[in-house]
Parts: structure tokens; sequence; C-alpha cells
């Protein structure tokens, strides 16, 4: 960022090169981008996320981020309140979506046990997921959770929490190769493995 004089640029540069996948080069030409718009244009995007991150919530039922208590797919009429996926975040949720095979409600972890991270059970979700499974009586869970060390280990866990609940537990078809994370899964081998699911062998 040497090569540009104005320290007010190099600064902004700076903050938009710290997002992912937002190199030094793009950030820069961004900044210069948003400085010929007006500045009512400007105070506009910065409202934006300023709003976003003082307003947005979770869910109270599933954990998806939400505008308000119940998210749009929670209290969505025409969505099956008898299936449960469980997901590890929000962006497993929006790769799901994105199939438009699956027509139930998620339920949002928030990530996944870890002990070398120091990611306990206590630290996610799961009381709550407990919780609806005991009040809404589901007819199935999903276990939609990445397919690694972790994520089988969580699977592992909610199924011997589940399972005296009575609740079918299934999982994804393993259309998709251990360590693979959804979020970057096509939406057909994603869309097949919600589909053909089996049920969970603990």
């Amino acid at each position: 960022m040497q090569e540009i004089s104005s320290k007010l640029i190099r600064d902004a540069a700076e903050q938009l090169g710290s997002l992912p996948g937002v190199g030094k080069k793009t950030a820069l030409r961004l900044v210069l981008h948003l400085l010929k718009r007006s500045d009512e244009e400007v105070e506009q995007f910065a409202h934006a996320f300023i709003r976003m991150k003082k307003q947005i919530k979770n869910c109270k039922r599933c954990n998806n981020l939400s505008d308000t208590e119940l998210c749009e797919i929670c209290s969505n009429p025409r969505r099956s309140n008898g299936l449960i996926c469980v997901v590890e975040t929000v962006k497993d949720v929006l790769a799901i979506e994105s199939t438009q095979q699956y027509f139930g409600s998620y339920h949002v972890l928030g990530g996944v046990i870890s002990p070398m991270e120091g990611i306990g059970p206590g630290d996610l979700s799961i009381g709550l997921l407990i919780e609806r499974c005991t009040t809404e009586n589901p007819t199935e869970i999903i276990l939609a959770l990445n397919s690694t060390m972790e994520g089988d280990t969580t699977n592992f866990y909610l199924y011997k929490k589940l399972s005296p609940l009575g609740v079918k537990i299934s999982t994804l078809a393993r259309g998709l190769a251990f360590g693979d994370e959804l979020e970057y899964a096509d939406e057909l081998t994603l869309g097949k493995s919600i589909i053909n699911r089996t049920p969970f062998e603990g």
C-alpha cells in the first residue's frame, strides 16, 4: 500500500483487505471505486454493515442468523416441522438451501466438538436441540455435519443424546468424501446426499 500517498485510503484498503478472499489490489480498487460514489451512497453502504452488526440476532428456535426472533425458515408455514437438519454453521444452511431439495427446518450448532480447540458440548447449541426434540417431537433428525473427525465425534455424541428420545436419526449419504465441507460441495452431489440419506449407525 506504500505507493498510495493517502493514509486514509491505505487504512480503508487495509480494512477491506482483511476480509477473506479480498487481496490488497482488489481492496484498493474497491476503495478507489467508493471514492467515486456520492456521499449518500457511501453512507448507505457503511450504514448497512453497522445496522447488520448491531441488529442481527440468532433465531431463538434453530440458532440461525435472523433479523427477528424467528428466522424466515422457522416462520415459513410451508416448511416441515417434522424434519430437523443439524448443521455446523450458517454457511451449511446456505449450501443445503441452494440444492432446493430440503424443505424441513434446521438447527445450527455453532461449531463441532473439538477438544484440541477447547470446544466441548456445552459450547454448542446442543441443549437447545434436545429441548426442541422433546417439545416439537420431530419425526426425523438429519445429522449433516462435515465429514471430519470432529464432525463424526459430534455426530456420535448427538446420537447418544437423541436416540433415547425415540426419534429417527439419519445422516447424509456418503456422496461427499471424508474431510469435504458442505459449503464447498456442488449442489447436485449435496442434493443427492440429502435425498439418499441413510440411518445413522451409532
